[in-house]
């Protein structure tokens, strides 16, 4: 969002949705050599247009000097993995690949989806900004172009005859500051029978369960599947099948084509997500209004139990150093007077802090040596993942905290 206008439509933007304070970039972890050096807070302040009702967040720094060398790699989530195995078995059949077919995938970080199709025979292209995370998609032998994707790039593949039968992006649309460029490359890259599929967290499930700790600068945008539909019709493409999809906190999966192909019938699901989004009140702006109290009210339900159980001695540590986590740590306040320390399955993340609270990150192994009382799970969307890994706490009496949708000791 630029000079204060919609970064779809173009029209002024006037509404906030969420005012977050001065936080810094949710992935901008901190070594032990910039402890005590300077840092950079921007504003966290998402928006909603009144037009098209798309939520987005004022532009705080240029993608390259947040996404060229990132933080986040896919394959330390064992969830996030079956999840990818199991697209992989559907869309292979359903949309008959072959090893005659290629796959491109926006996005496509450390090869964590595209190494199942791989494994099947079937063509495959990454493309990934991060070259440090396309490293480890190259090491698993996984073709990547190591770029932002765009119109450019995609005349530029489309030109080298790389057209795609299935182009695939997993949290990628709401990462993209111009998102009409984005959509405008993905119909130039499509072949002309193929099928784009895109997943991204639900406007509705965000509002709905409070999940504002997934507004931060890398996520620029928002969506709820009207606003994604008239996105994707302004640049030629037709949305004919939705899904709703528990990743994330609740994630919707399109499913789309060129506007003029005949190849795929619009299902039922359609009408039936446009209609449960016109319930909630996506379409009126009121819904959006409320929405900045009931986070504040979250805040306040945290920090009262937080400060009860540190006036009970009780010692408390985090699970996770995902950037929601970092949202949700910096908003409400919460550093090691709170939680000593957290930790985190990726070595890539080990060692460091976290950006804004400076709470360290340690191996997992930590918790088993110091036993905490409580243990906070940062990455919630994760939650009965993390129990089953950690349930070893219960042995000296340790318990667990939610914070997202309401504050729960489990």
């Amino acid at each position: 969002m630029t000079n204060n206008v919609c970064r779809f439509c173009g029209k002024p933007i006037t509404e906030t949705f969420a005012d977050l304070g001065m936080s810094p970039l949710s992935n901008a972890y901190i070594s032990c050599e910039q402890l005590f050096e300077k840092e950079t807070f921007f504003p966290l302040h998402a928006c909603v247009c009144t037009d098209c009702f798309l939520v987005q967040v004022i532009d705080a720094e240029l993608p390259e000097n947040i996404f060229s060398d990132y933080a986040y790699f896919s394959s330390y989530s064992d969830t996030w993995l079956k999840h990818s195995q199991e697209y992989a078995a559907m869309a292979i059949p359903r949309f008959g690949l072959s090893n005659r077919s290629l796959v491109v995938e926006l996005a496509s970080n450390d090869g964590y989806l595209l190494q199942y199709f791989k494994k099947a025979g079937i063509p495959v292209l990454g493309v990934e900004p991060a070259a440090n995370v396309a490293l480890e998609a190259k090491k698993k032998e996984i073709p990547t172009v190591v770029d932002f994707f765009g119109s450019r790039l995609a005349r530029e593949l489309a030109n080298q005859d790389s057209k795609a039968d299935l182009i695939i992006g997993n949290n990628v649309l709401a990462h993209v500051p111009d998102i009409n460029d984005f959509v405008a490359g993905m119909e130039i890259l499509l072949k002309e029978d193929g099928i784009i599929t895109m997943e991204f967290p639900h406007l509705l499930k965000l509002m709905e369960e409070r999940q504002f700790d997934t507004i931060y600068h890398e996520h620029f945008s928002y969506l709820s599947f009207c606003t994604s539909e008239n996105v994707f019709n302004k640049y030629g493409l037709k949305i004919f099948d939705v899904e709703e999809m528990p990743t994330h906190g609740g994630s919707l999966r399109i499913y789309a084509c060129r506007s003029d192909s005949n190849a795929y019938a619009v299902t039922d699901r359609i009408a039936m997500m446009k209609e449960k989004e016109e319930k909630f009140g996506l379409k009126e702006i009121a819904a959006y209004r409320t929405f900045a109290e009931r986070v504040k009210a979250l805040k306040r339900e945290l920090l009262a139990t937080l400060i009860y159980l540190k006036r009970q001695g009780a010692a408390i540590v985090g699970y996770g150093a995902p950037a929601k986590g970092n949202t949700l740590l910096n908003y409400c306040g919460i550093r090691t007077d709170f939680i000593d320390y957290t930790v985190d399955r990726s070595p890539h993340k080990q060692g460091k802090f976290l950006p804004g609270t400076h709470i360290p990150i340690l191996h997992p192994d930590e918790i088993r040596k110091t036993q905490p009382d409580y243990v906070i799970i940062l990455p919630w969307n994760l939650k009965a993942e993390i129990m089953e890994q950690l349930e070893y706490i219960r042995q000296w009496g340790g318990k667990f905290i939610v914070a997202i949708p309401t504050v729960e000791v489990l």
